[in-house]
C-alpha cells in the first residue's frame, strides 16, 4: 500500500478536500486503484451534531456515517462509496483506545498520548486504508489521507506525531507528502510573496514531517523565479512545486495538476513510474470546458435556514451543477433565508422581505432543503404554497418535503393548525410525526441514516421518470421525523400523491401533486 498524506499552512479553506481529491484523480486516470481518508482533529465523534454554519453540511454515506463534507468530495471525484471509519476524529480514537483500557488491553500499562493514542492513529489507517471502496476486491493501490486543519493547531498535534512516525514505518517510497500553502498576492505590490509558505514548511519540518511536494494556492500562476525561491527555502525540488491557481470551476484543477506533471512527481516519490501509465483526462476537460461556455441562465431558488454558509447545502449544490451541465444550462442560484418570506420580517424588515419574494417569483425552479428546529419553517411552508398555486417546479428534500405536506394539509384539507410534532408537539393534526425507532435522549448516530430502498407506486410520476421507471431506488437518508402515515389516506383523497414507499408501505418516501416533487 501507498500513502499519501495532504496538508495545510497558513489559513484553512484553502481547498485540501478539493486538491486532495484531485490528485486521486490524476492517480486513478493513471491506472491505480485509490481510496481516501480524512483526518479532522476536533473531540466529536463524527459530524453529525455540529452546526453547519460552523462547519457546512454533514454528508451521510451509504453505511449511515455523518461525516465531513471533503468525503462528499472524494466520492464524486472518484466515483467510490466510503464508510464511516473513512472520517477519522480524535473523539473516534481517543473513544477506542479508552473503551480497550477499559476492557484491559492496556493491563499494567500508563495509557498515554504516545505510544497508545499514536499507535490507534496508525492501526486505524492502515484497517481502513485496505477497505475496498469501488465495487473490486482487494485493497486499492494508493491511499490519499488529507489531515484536516492547518499546521500548528494543538489539536492536530496527535495525528501530526502518529503521521510522522507512519511514515518512517512504512519507509521510503511508500509515502508521499503534499503541503499545500498559501502564497498570497498583495495588490499593493502585485507580487506574490513566499514568506508565509517558508513559514509554514519550516514549521512542518519542526514537527517530523518534510514535503515531498507543494501546492501552492494563489490567485495567478507563479513564475519560475518564485518556484526557484520557494525550493531553496523550503528545499522542495523546482519540478515538485506546483502552482494551484483559481480557476472558473473546480473541474480544472486535476487538469491543472496534469499540466504541471504532478502525477509524475507523486509517482516517482512513491516508485511507481515504471506501473502507472499516462494518465488521460478526456472527460474531464470536456466537461470542464462545457461548463465555462454555458451561457442560459436557469435560476433556483434555494429557500434555507443557512443560506449565509453555503457549504451547508455543498452536496445539493453540487448535484444541480452536473443537472444543468447536462442539460446545457448555466446555473443560478439565488439563496433565499426562509425567515425573510415570512410576514413578521415584512414589518421587521421591509427591504429584506420584498428582495426574498422577489427572488422566488423569478426562479425557474424552488428547491426547499432539509433543516432542524423551527426557525424559518413558516416561510418554507410559504415557498412550497406559492410553487403549488404557480405550478413552479418545486423540489422539497426532507424537512421541504414535510413543509410541503403541512401547506397542502392546511390550504386544501382546511386543517389550519396541521403541523409537525418537531414545532408542535400538541397539534391535533400531526401532518408530520416522530419516527418511532428514533431516540428523544441521544441526538448523535440516532435518526434515519444511510441508504434505503424506496419502491415507486406510480410509475408516471416525474421522479419515477427521471429514475428510468426502475421499480426502486437506493438513496441516502438523514432525518428523525416522517410524514404520519395515518393521515396518508386523507391527503390522497385530496389529490396528494405519495408515489415513493419504503419496503412496509407506511413510511412515505416521496409525494407528487402536478409540478411538485417532493423526497425524503
Amino acid at each position: 500500500m501507498k500513502y499519501v498524506l495532504v496538508t495545510g499552512g497558513v489559513v484553512s479553506g484553502l481547498g485540501k478536500g478539493v486538491t486532495a481529491s484531485s490528485i486521486g484523480v490524476l492517480l486513478k486516470a493513471c491506472g491505480l486503484r485509490v481510496t481516501s481518508i480524512k483526518i479532522d482533529p476536533y473531540l466529536n465523534t463524527d459530524a453529525g451534531t455540529m452546526s453547519p454554519f460552523e462547519h457546512g453540511e454533514v454528508f451521510v454515506l451509504d453505511d449511515g456515517g455523518e461525516v465531513d463534507l471533503d468525503l462528499g468530495n472524494y466520492e464524486r471525484f472518484l466515483n467510490i462509496k466510503l464508510t464511516r471509519d473513512n472520517n477519522i476524529t480524535t473523539g473516534k480514537i481517543y473513544q477506542s483506545v479508552i473503551n480497550r483500557e477499559r476492557k484491559g488491553d492496556y493491563l499494567g500499562k500508563t495509557v498515554q498520548v504516545v505510544p497508545h493514542i499514536t499507535d490507534a492513529i496508525q492501526e486505524w489507517i492502515e484497517r481502513v486504508a485496505v477497505i475496498p471502496v469501488d465495487g473490486k476486491e482487494g485493497p486499492a493501490d494508493v491511499c490519499v489521507i488529507e489531515l484536516g486543519g492547518t499546521i500548528g493547531d494543538i489539536e492536530s498535534m496527535p495525528f501530526i506525531e502518529a503521521l510522522g512516525q507512519f511514515s518512517y514505518r512504512v519507509g521510503v517510497g511508500n509515502f508521499c507528502l503534499i503541503h499545500v500553502s498559501l502564497v498570497p498576492v498583495l495588490n499593493v505590490v502585485g507580487e506574490p510573496k513566499t514568506k508565509p509558505t517558508q513559514h509554514s514548511v519550516r514549521g512542518l519540518r519542526g514537527l517530523g514531517l518534510t514535503p515531498n511536494i507543494l501546492a501552492c494556492r494563489s490567485t495567478m500562476a507563479l513564475d519560475e523565479n518564485i518556484k526557484a525561491k520557494l525550493s531553496q527555502f523550503c528545499h522542495v525540488p523546482v519540478e515538485n512545486i506546483i502552482t494551484v491557481h483559481d480557476v472558473p470551476n473546480i473541474w480544472h484543477i486535476p487538469l491543472l495538476l496534469k499540466d504541471q506533471k504532478a502525477h509524475e512527481a507523486i509517482l516517482k516519490v512513491l516508485n511507481l513510474l515504471s506501473v502507472a501509465q499516462e494518465p488521460v483526462l478526456k472527460e474531464w476537460s470536456s466537461r470542464a470546458e462545457r461548463c465555462d461556455k454555458l451561457q442560459e441562465p436557469v435560476n433556483i431558488a434555494m429557500v434555507g435556514k443557512y443560506t449565509g454558509h453555503c457549504d451547508s447545502y455543498l452536496s445539493i449544490i453540487k448535484a444541480l451543477l452536473h443537472a444543468s451541465v447536462a442539460c446545457s444550462k448555466k446555473l443560478v442560484v439565488d439563496w433565499v433565508p426562509a425567515c425573510d418570506l415570512e410576514n413578521v420580517t415584512d414589518k421587521e424588515n421591509p427591504e429584506a422581505y420584498k428582495a426574498a419574494w422577489k427572488k422566488l417569483k423569478g426562479a425557474d425552479g424552488i428547491l426547499v432543503p432539509g433543516g432542524f428546529g423551527d426557525r424559518g419553517v413558516q416561510g418554507k411552508i410559504l415557498a412550497a404554497k406559492y410553487a403549488r398555486e404557480n405550478r413552479v417546479p418545486y423540489l422539497g428534500i426532507c424537512l421541504g418535503m414535510q413543509t410541503a405536506v403541512i401547506e397542502y394539509a392546511r390550504s386544501i384539507l382546511g386543517l389550519q393548525d396541521a403541523n409537525s410534532t418537531e414545532f408542535d408537539p400538541k397539534t391535533r393534526n400531526p401532518c408530520v410525526i416522530f419516527m418511532p425507532e428514533g431516540s428523544k435522549t441521544h441526538m448523535g448516530g440516532t435518526m434515519r441514516l444511510g441508504s434505503r430502498r424506496t419502491y415507486f407506486h406510480a410509475l408516471e410520476c416525474v421522479s419515477a421518470k427521471l429514475y428510468g421507471n426502475q421499480r426502486h431506488i437506493d438513496e441516502r437518508h438523514r432525518h428523525r421525523y416522517e410524514v404520519n402515515p395515518d393521515m396518508v389516506a386523507h391527503l390522497e383523497s385530496a389529490g396528494l400523491s405519495f408515489p415513493g414507499k419504503d419496503e412496509t408501505g407506511r413510511r412515505m418516501e416521496g409525494l407528487w401533486q402536478r409540478r411538485v416533487e417532493s423526497w425524503m
